[in-house]
């Protein structure tokens, strides 16, 4: 009897196999590289914003590489240090020597509201794009020096604000573009708290947030920028042509420096927006109204919406979770980054946020004047 032998059919087939083996596996390591090619790499410049939390958190969770922090504070370095499991040799005094150590996909800021050009005069010659925590700017003059550096270099300047990640807000804006309640004729938007000091937000916060040079002034701008923001969106883009507004002093042993309460009315050619910021709410309280021809829309929170049209027909849904590049601000940022998203025309971009610094510079005079601002026309 003949000794057993492979066919060279059965050769060919097991040669074949063991091909399609080999690419699997290299289609696995290049997907897994590519993975970790896409998370973000960021510096991040300051840890005396109490929204430092969130950043925290998603390095934490592993949804970005903090490569670098840049805080000259050592207590806030061994704070935090502790807290999430930060390696010493993360912390630099320095950015410029931060960026162009680790070469970042993009810098940070959680900082103070007024150090915000600081950060973008390193990074924007350097190529490096920059997000910062709202507001854009303390001053209108720091905003427009970030605008002209964001040109002269090229270099994205985007800003964070925790209501663009509202599920409720952009159903509610998707709404009103299909015209379901007629052209918009008004907008109420209610932000803030019982105050920093009364929900016990950080000292180190504290110290600059009611600051009227470090912040640019109190509740104002601290919560009145987000009403200036969201109204710029709704209106796509479109400057007002005037404000109008009055600040309060409610609690002036408290907040000795700025105003802790304000309101601001905001004119456009056929619609009116009233921003109400205080740091003397009973309560937590981010929400927007909007009202068209034929109905209205009333985001509650980030989720639910009520509606009330016309005819007395009223509803209420909870919106549908939004999309993943639109979700949190690494996810926006690095679909920007990547060129899936433009950020040049909606709530994160520079473009917005230089209305939203007109809106507020034309609030602080107005309250400084008693007078109604007429914002110039841009040529």
């Amino acid at each position: 009897m003949k000794p057993h032998s492979t066919s060279p059919l059965s050769t060919q087939l097991a040669a074949s196999a063991k091909k399609l083996l080999v690419l699997i596996f290299l289609f696995i390591c290049m997907q897994t590289a590519a993975s970790a090619q896409q998370k973000l790499r960021v510096v991040v410049a300051g840890l005396n914003h109490d929204h430092i939390f969130n950043i925290l958190n998603a390095y934490k969770n592993g949804q970005v590489d903090i490569v670098g922090i840049v805080e000259t504070n050592k207590h806030l370095q061994e704070k935090y240090g502790k807290q999430f499991h930060l390696s010493d040799d993360l912390f630099f005094d320095d950015l410029k020597k931060a960026v162009q150590s680790k070469k970042p996909d993009a810098v940070l800021g959680y900082n103070a509201v007024g150090d915000h050009l600081s950060i973008v005069e390193v990074c924007a010659p350097l190529g490096v794009p920059v997000m910062v925590e709202k507001p854009l700017a303390a001053t209108l003059d720091q905003a427009k020096q970030i605008e002209a550096l964001s040109m002269k270099y090229h270099v994205k300047v985007l800003v964070n604000f925790e209501t663009t990640w509202y599920a409720s807000y952009h159903d509610v804006y998707n709404t009103v573009g299909k015209d379901s309640i007629g052209q918009i004729r008004k907008m109420i938007v209610h932000d803030g708290h019982q105050g920093p000091k009364e929900i016990n937000c950080s000292p180190e916060f504290l110290s600059w947030l009611t600051d009227p040079i470090k912040n640019g002034a109190g509740a104002m701008n601290d919560f009145g920028c987000y009403g200036a923001d969201l109204m710029t969106w709704f209106m796509k883009g479109q400057r007002p042509i005037a404000v109008t507004a009055i600040a309060r002093h409610y609690k002036p042993e408290v907040y000795p420096k700025v105003e802790d309460d304000a309101t601001i009315m905001v004119e456009y050619p056929g619609a009116t927006g009233l921003i109400e910021a205080s740091w003397s709410w009973p309560f937590s309280i981010k929400d927007l109204e909007v009202f068209g021809e034929t109905g209205y829309l009333h985001a509650l929170d980030a989720n639910s919406i009520t509606s009330r049209m016309r005819e007395n027909r009223k509803g209420s849904k909870t919106a549908e979770p939004l999309a993943a590049s639109i979700s949190d601000p690494i996810s926006y940022l690095t679909a920007v980054l990547n060129n899936k998203l433009s950020g040049t025309s909606d709530l994160s971009s520079l473009s917005y946020n230089m209305i939203v610094m007109e809106i507020l510079d034309a609030a602080k005079r107005s309250v400084n004047t008693g007078k109604r601002i007429v914002l110039e026309n841009k040529k």
